[in-house]
């Protein structure tokens, strides 16, 4: 009696590569830099721009469009992309961050969302602690903000909550003009197309003011700031951190901010010492 075997022919087993790792983009991307390989590095980096918009939109009013700044955020990148030196110190993350954040608060400020009365409320706090400042040699309390103000602290809580919008991108837009524009703080990155050293000079100047100013504030409002930042924690995750509410984060990231604007156009008005240069040994 025959018996009759049938082999399963064997399956063809074909190696699949593993996916590049984004060194081996960026290694391909310097060689030739063609569209695909610019391509696949859009989306390898879109996370950090829908990253940077949820953390913006948090603070935007419900009629701003979201698809527009990111849409602004996605120019951001393919600009971070073409500029980006690798030798420059920096990672690409944090490179790209700054220029997808300043691209989106480019387009915000086309959009002209904050109205003017939300701007002037903002200089009339920054004013106030100003002169405070000055008169006292010490940052204000809210209670001597508030008093200034004529308002009562409740009173002024609701007022910070009212100006926000405008205080959750005065680290990004720090100066202020007269008829409301901006200039960016938070985008020290240079331009590697331009070069300019007085510019260059200006802002590392400014950036020392900034840090001075913060070792004065009040701890909380370090941490906050500093968790918000350069942690890149949500609101929501700071309230947790420190046992508050949410909207009170908020308070406390809002008068932190003002107090810096304030602090920074006294600089700028020569009511303020400029920093000492460190002096060569």
């Amino acid at each position: 009696m025959s018996t009759s075997i049938c082999e399963s022919p064997k399956a063809n087993v074909v190696a699949t590569a593993p996916p590049p790792t984004a060194q081996d983009l960026w290694q391909r991307y310097h060689q030739q830099a063609d569209l695909s390989t610019e391509n696949d590095l859009i989306e390898r980096y879109l996370p950090l721009v829908v990253s940077v918009l949820g953390r913006l939109s948090m603070t935007l009013p419900e009629h701003v469009s979201h698809d527009d700044l990111h849409s602004a955020g996605l120019v951001g990148l393919l600009q971070a992309l073409r500029n980006f030196d690798p030798t420059c110190g920096s990672s690409f993350e944090t490179y790209a961050r700054v220029r997808v954040r300043g691209a989106m608060l480019d387009e915000l400020r086309r959009m002209d969302w904050v109205p003017r009365t939300i701007h002037e409320k903002a200089r009339k706090i920054q004013a106030v602690m100003g002169q405070l400042e000055q008169k006292l040699g010490r940052t204000p309390a809210e209670a001597q903000v508030a008093q200034e103000l004529g308002l009562s602290v409740p009173e002024y809580n609701e007022l910070l909550d009212e100006v926000r919008p405008a205080s959750f991108v005065c680290l990004d837009s720090a100066g202020t003009s007269e008829d409301g524009d901006t200039g960016s703080l938070y985008e020290v990155i240079a331009d590697t197309s331009e070069e300019n050293p007085v510019e260059q000079v200006s802002q590392r100047e400014l950036k020392k003011v900034i840090f001075e100013r913060l070792k004065e504030l009040p701890e909380i409002q370090r941490k906050v700031l500093a968790l918000y930042y350069t942690e890149d924690l949500h609101l929501r995750e700071i309230a947790e951190v420190f046992g508050l509410t949410e909207s009170r984060i908020c308070q406390i990231h809002s008068q932190a901010i003002l107090a810096i604007r304030a602090y920074v156009q006294r600089f700028e008005s020569g009511l303020v010492k400029r920093p000492a240069t460190a002096r060569s040994a």
